[in-house]
Order: C-alpha cells, then sequence, then structure tokens
C-alpha cells in the first residue's frame, strides 16, 4: 500500500507525542510536479520507495528494492547545531539474485548532519551515504555501493504519476487523517550495471517507484498488510494492498488501483478484487514468522486472474535496530489470465505484521 512503516512503528511510538504538531493527509490537496517528488517536512512520516526485477543479457534474474524512509523527530526548521536531530533516515537495501538462490540485505540509519543524508527538491536528490537518487529532468538515476554488490540504473518513466485512492487520499482506517498522500511511478524502463562479487552485468527491466507521506494510518485493529506491485506484459499495472486486523478478517478499507495503457488510473475498493493466499508458504529461521508466498489474485471487472508466485523464498528483511521490524519484501511473478488470453508479469510482494503486530497510531 506502500505503507512501509512496518519498519518505522516503533520509531512512530516513540515519538507520538509529536504528531499533534504535524499535518495530515486530508482531501483537498493539490499534487505538483516534479515538487511533490521530494519531501514534505510538514508531515511526520514519508518514504521513497523503488523496486524492481531485472535480468542480465545472459537472461539471469535479478530483484532489488532501495527504500529511504524519513521520521520527523523535531519540529525546529532549523537545527541549533550540525548534529541536532530534526529527522530520523532509515534506508534500506536488498538484493535477491532469483536463479542463484541468495538474498543480500542491508540497512543504515543516519541524521541529516553535514550532508551525510536527506532529501533535496533543489539538488534533485534522496540519499543516505553512497545510497541515492539523482533526478535528471523525469529521469532518475539509481546509484548504492555496498560490499558485496553495487547497483547504478538509468530510470526513465513510461507514464504519468499515478495518484492512488480517492479524492487524493489513500485512506487505510476510519476517521479523518487516517491516511497518506501516495504517488507512484509504476512502469520505469531500468537499464544500467550491476556489479556482484566482483563481476560486472549489464542488466535492464522494469522499476517502479513510490512515494507516501503522512502523519497517522493504521488503528490498534489493524495488525498488518498484504502490498503487491504488478507490471503486466499488456503493459498496464496494479496496486493491491489488504490490510489485515486482529481477528483475521480483511478490513474494508483494503484498497488498489489499476492504469490502464494510457496511464489513467481507476481506484478499486475492496470488493473489487479478491486476494487470497494459497498453501505455498516460507518460515523464517531469524523471527519464527511464515509468510505466505503464493497468492490468488481476481478482479471480475477486469476480467483478470492471475497467481503470484516467486523464484526465491527467502526474501525477508530483518530488522537490525529497534526502529526496524522485520518483514518480508521480494520479487515475483505472474500467471494468468484476462479473459480469455494469457497474462503474465513480474512485481513485487511486501508482507509485514507476521511476526508481531504493526504499531502505527496513536494509542487511547
Amino acid at each position: 500500500m506502500k505503507s512501509r512503516l512496518a519498519v518505522l512503528g516503533a520509531a512512530l511510538l516513540f515519538l507520538q507525542p509529536l504528531t499533534a504538531q504535524y499535518r495530515t493527509a486530508l482531501p483537498g490537496y493539490r499534487f505538483e510536479f516534479p515538487r511533490d517528488y521530494f519531501d514534505h517536512p510538514d508531515f511526520q512520516t514519508e518514504w521513497w520507495y523503488y523496486t524492481g526485477n531485472l535480468k542480465s543479457s545472459t537472461g539471469h534474474r535479478y530483484g532489488f528494492e532501495l527504500t529511504f524512509f524519513r521520521a520527523a523527530v523535531s519540529r525546529d526548521a532549523v537545527p541549533s547545531e550540525t548534529w541536532d536531530v530534526k529527522d530520523l533516515y532509515l534506508t534500506h537495501l536488498a538484493l535477491s539474485d532469483l536463479d542463484g538462490r541468495h538474498f543480500y540485505y542491508k540497512e543504515r540509519v543516519n541524521r541529516a548532519g553535514p550532508g551525510i543524508a536527506g532529501v533535496s527538491a533543489s539538488k534533485g536528490r534522496v540519499w543516505n551515504g553512497n545510497w541515492q537518487i539523482q533526478w535528471q529532468g523525469t529521469d532518475q538515476k539509481l546509484d548504492a555501493v555496498e560490499r558485496e554488490f553495487q547497483l547504478n540504473l538509468n530510470l526513465h518513466p513510461q507514464k504519468p504519476p499515478v495518484v492512488h485512492g480517492e479524492n487524493g487520499v489513500s485512506q487505510k482506517s476510519g476517521g479523518a487523517g487516517q491516511a497518506s498522500y501516495y504517488i507512484s511511478l509504476t512502469r520505469l524502463a531500468a537499464s544500467g550495471e550491476l556489479e556482484l562479487n566482483g563481476e560486472k552485468l549489464e542488466v535492464s527491466g522494469l522499476a517502479w517507484m513510490d512515494h507516501e507521506f503522512f502523519t497517522h494510518q493504521l488503528d490498534p485493529d489493524q495488525i498488518g498488510w498484504d502490498w503487491l506491485s504488478l507490471q503486466l506484459d499488456d503493459n498496464t499495472e496494479l496496486m493491491l494492498f489488504r490490510i489485515r486486523r486482529k481477528n483475521g478478517s480483511v478490513d474494508p478499507y483494503s484498497a488498489g488501483t489499476y492504469i490502464d495503457l494510457q496511464g489513467k488510473s481507476t481506484h478499486l475498493r475492496a470488493a473489487d478484487f479478491m486476494l487470497q493466499p494459497l498453501t505455498e508458504s516460507w518460515t523464517s529461521i531469524d523471527t519464527r514468522a511464515t509468510y505466505p508466498i503464493a497468492w490468488k489474485i481476481a478482479i471480475p471487472k477486469l476480467e483478470i486472474e492471475l497467481e503470484v508466485h516467486t523464484a526465491l523464498a527467502a526474501q525477508e528483511l530483518v530488522g537490525k535496530t529497534k526502529i526496524a521490524p522485520s518483514y518480508w519484501e521480494g520479487a515475483i511473478y505472474l500467471e494468468g489470465k484476462r479473459g480469455k488470453a494469457s497474462l503474465g508479469g513480474v512485481g513485487y510482494l511486501e508482507m509485514t505484521g507476521y511476526d508481531r503486530p504493526v504499531r502505527l497510531s496513536p494509542q487511547p
């Protein structure tokens, strides 16, 4: 849903006394680009989220994730000292070697300090150390350097930005402001270089970008979610999320978006689609969480029926700090049909709250 606060839930519990100082997501916001690709300090939380499926020149498959989170700590307009903390920047970097069956994952947390991490609209940049997104007009350059692997990708949008939800807000639970402003670039042509264990590979494929900003979202009875970004072979896309409640039911605020060939989006309410786990699952040796890694999707009004599978079961990001709970986020592939025609594609699946409930909103 791209509600990525599975990652920041613990931090927000600590910071909840500050939430009244921040704006909430309400209908009537006027989106402007490129402005809204960058930071919104009037909101307590936001993230920039990149995932994609790549192939090398030999057909070897990879998935990647680079996610920047900003969690506000202080409303001070200008920190009095260089090292004062106004925002925390948490970043996750992951590479899925799908055919080699290996998952690489790194995490870092920084304050802005003297330019260590941050977001700059004037520079067109989002960064945390040597992991960064650099905007170049409407294109973006993704660079991330780690000891085991390095990604250098050019990202070119093939469709305009999508605003998810209704009336400009993606509502996640009942009550005014229990929502986010949520935008995506759903089909980015990706090309560049992957260096893995000393070997340089030319890669290409498709990527997806989410940017979301808000102050409140879930209520105490909502314990987690299952989210998918789907890039179909017929040049259309889907975003779907299913919020799970304590009693095991699916929350009525679950929703999605369908994007057609021209980039026009259609909002999907919970009653418009089925997102159901199949029997295949994977249990983490680190968290003991069991994740359903195969799913069935049906959207009757679009005549779409799909099954979701993954080539690599072990794609769990295990939180290494107190502000980073664990979650499963990985590359997937799709098989199914639209009407009588076969339909496939690729995408990403996120599952949160399987090791313990996600806590995002102030408790009564």
